[in-house]
C-alpha cells in the first residue's frame, strides 16, 4: 500500500513537471511528446509511473493518447473542473443555462415520456403544491419537480447537467423567496401544471414554450 501511495504521489509530481514543460511550450500545441523511454529517463521515473502521469494529464484535457501514434499536446491549460465552473458562475448565467437545458428536456419529455414518468411528474407536482412547506422544503420540492421533467427526457447528459446546477441554484432560490410568505409560494403552480399537462399530452412545442416562459420569468426575478 505504501508503495502505491508513493508511486501515485510520484506520478502526480511527474505530471506537474510535464505540465510545466508543456506550458513553457517545449512542445507546441498539436505536437507529439517524446516516446515513453525518453520521457521516463528525462523525468527520472519508471515507465509505469510515467503512464500514470500521462493518464492524469489526459484526464485534465492537456494531452491525448492516440492509438498507435503516441501522445499529443491538445491544450496548454488544465480544463477547469465542472463543479468549480458552476460555483463561480453567476446565478443569472446558471438560469440561462437551465433555460437551454430544460426547454429542450421538456420537448424531449413530451416525445419520450412513459406512463411511469407522467405519474412521477404528477406526484412531484402535487408535493410541490402542498401548503405545509417551509421555504427550504418548497425549493427542494420545486427542484424535484423540474428534475422529474428532465428525467422524463431520457437523456443522461441533460440530467447530469441539471444535477450539477441544483446546489448552485438552491440557495439563490431560498434567498429570493425568503421575503415572501409561505402562503404565496405556489402562485406559479398552474404554470408548472401546464408544462406537465403538455408533456403528458405529447405536445413538444407547447411543453418547450411553457418551460421557457416560466424560466424566463425566474431569470427576470433573479436578474
Amino acid at each position: 500500500m505504501t508503495h502505491t501511495v508513493q508511486r501515485q504521489r510520484l506520478a502526480t509530481q511527474a505530471a506537474e513537471v510535464l505540465l510545466g514543460r508543456i506550458q513553457a511550450e517545449e512542445w507546441a500545441l498539436g505536437h507529439k511528446l517524446p516516446g515513453e523511454t525518453v520521457l521516463a529517463a528525462q523525468l527520472g521515473v519508471g515507465r509505469s509511473t510515467l503512464r500514470e502521469a500521462i493518464r492524469e494529464l489526459a484526464g485534465k484535457g492537456v494531452v491525448e493518447s492516440r492509438q498507435g501514434a503516441g501522445i499529443f499536446v491538445i491544450a496548454l491549460e488544465v480544463a477547469e473542473d465542472w463543479d468549480a465552473v458552476v460555483r463561480r458562475a453567476s446565478i443569472v448565467s446558471v438560469i440561462e443555462a437551465r433555460i437551454a437545458i430544460e426547454t429542450e428536456a421538456a420537448s424531449l419529455a413530451a416525445q419520450r415520456r412513459t406512463p411511469a414518468d407522467v405519474r412521477a411528474m404528477r406526484r412531484a407536482l402535487a408535493h410541490r403544491g402542498t401548503d405545509t412547506h417551509s421555504i427550504e422544503d418548497h425549493v427542494d420540492a420545486d427542484m424535484a419537480l423540474h428534475r422529474s421533467v428532465v428525467a422524463a427526457a431520457h437523456n443522461d447528459v441533460l440530467l447530469e447537467l441539471f444535477d450539477g446546477f441544483i446546489p448552485r441554484i438552491r440557495q439563490a432560490m431560498i434567498d429570493m423567496l425568503t421575503p415572501r410568505t409561505t402562503s404565496n409560494l405556489n402562485d406559479d403552480q398552474p404554470a408548472h401544471a401546464a408544462v406537465i399537462q403538455a408533456i403528458a399530452g405529447r405536445d413538444p412545442h407547447t411543453a418547450a414554450q411553457l418551460s421557457r416562459a416560466h424560466l424566463e420569468g425566474l431569470h427576470h426575478a433573479l436578474g
